[in-house]
């Protein structure tokens, strides 16, 4: 199985997914792949995108296991790679390449099983789903998750592949990303005092950020499973103005709010622009919600106890399994390899984790 595996690894390596280019061929090798194992193949286009996702289904009845992941990788430029990015390099017992573990190697383990499954059918049907754009911020399955349950019914769980070291993720924070488009007006710099300077409108923001995360850290809710264990605001870039002696009219900061499943972006967003001045224009460009999963619930307790470790753990970063869990069906993030190979130059994952991968799936979907 593993060197099937890492056959069909080389294949998707190979595909260059990045987000800021197509994954058709990707998405048409794949439906393919699917369509000659007997998976009935529901393709999704994007809108206005030359992308789309698919849904893939096989065997009848109710129930079963929905297998989740994204397509889209992140970019290489800038990197400083000892390998080729988009084809996988074996180096000892670590295959090398983009998107080995974020999240292609999943995948890989995900389509060597399917391809097993009409020779010995499962009990209850297994369930596919491929998004794009995930690396943007989630943009692809909010336009896929309205048609998972009518095409391919309701599955009693739902692995979303992302990569935890085959722990058990329970949770993760929501996020919520702006623009502040801050307006003010130009003038010569001699006269400034005349003027309203759009980068102090930007600052007064910033200022605001700050306070907020401080007052964050200090009295907003707690949960110790994560790494920060508060919600968190962050300015990721700030720009404004022409010339020194020119009082900028324009400025922008985009930043983010990643909060804990008792905290929502909407309150805390209005204490940070509670006291901003007039000329501060704030628009939403993306969100995605957490999870907060039950480990009691039955579906959720039986996958665990498939694992090495069933302890539950909840990861740093953001998925699309709060999309599948706001619909109802009980979702946990596990997958091969960990996030700290993950975006990295010479990303790679280790060959027993595959191994591992696709020996616990094979059991949830064999059970």
């Amino acid at each position: 199985m593993l060197t099937r595996i890492e056959d069909i690894l080389a294949t998707l390596v190979a595909f260059p997914t990045v987000s800021a280019r197509s994954n058709l061929e990707l998405v048409d090798w794949v439906a393919r792949f699917l369509s000659d194992a007997g998976f009935s193949v529901t393709r999704i286009a994007a809108e206005g995108e030359p992308k789309a996702g698919l849904l893939a289904r096989f065997g009848a009845g109710q129930g079963g296991t929905l297998l989740s992941a994204h397509t889209d990788v992140v970019p290489v430029e800038g990197q400083r790679w000892s390998v080729e990015p988009f084809a996988l390099t074996p180096r000892g017992d670590r295959l090398h390449g983009r998107g080995t573990t974020d999240m292609k190697g999943f995948v890989a383990c995900v389509l060597a099983l399917a391809e097993t499954l009409r020779a010995t059918p499962p009990a209850r049907p297994v369930s596919i789903a491929l998004s794009w754009d995930e690396e943007l911020g989630c943009r692809g399955i909010p336009q896929m998750i309205d048609r998972v349950i009518p095409t391919l019914g309701r599955p009693d769980l739902c692995i979303v592949g992302e990569p935890t070291l085959m722990r058990l993720g329970l949770g993760h924070k929501g996020k919520a990303s702006f623009r502040a488009t801050c307006h003010g007006t130009a003038g010569h710099s001699a006269m400034a005092p005349r003027f309203t300077n759009a980068l102090h409108l930007a600052a007064d923001l910033i200022a605001a950020l700050r306070s907020e995360q401080a007052r964050l850290l200090r009295e907003g809710a707690q949960d110790a499973a994560y790494d920060i264990p508060c919600s968190t605001v962050h300015a990721g870039r700030m720009q404004g103005g022409v010339a020194l002696n020119i009082v900028p009219d324009l400025a922008e900061v985009l930043f983010e709010i990643r909060h804990l499943a008792s905290e929502t972006t909407e309150e805390i967003l209005a204490r940070i622009t509670a006291d901003l001045p007039a000329g501060v224009e704030i628009t939403p460009t993306g969100a995605y919600p957490g999870l907060e999963s039950d480990p009691a619930t039955p579906a959720i307790a039986a996958f665990a106890a498939l694992l090495p470790d069933p302890a539950p753990v909840k990861v740093s970063y953001g998925t699309e399994a709060g999309f599948f869990a706001a619909r109802g069906i009980p979702t946990v993030v596990c997958g091969p390899g960990t996030m700290d190979d993950g975006h990295q130059p010479d990303e790679s994952i280790a060959r027993d984790q595959l191994a591992l991968c696709a020996a616990i799936l094979a059991r949830q979907l064999r059970g």
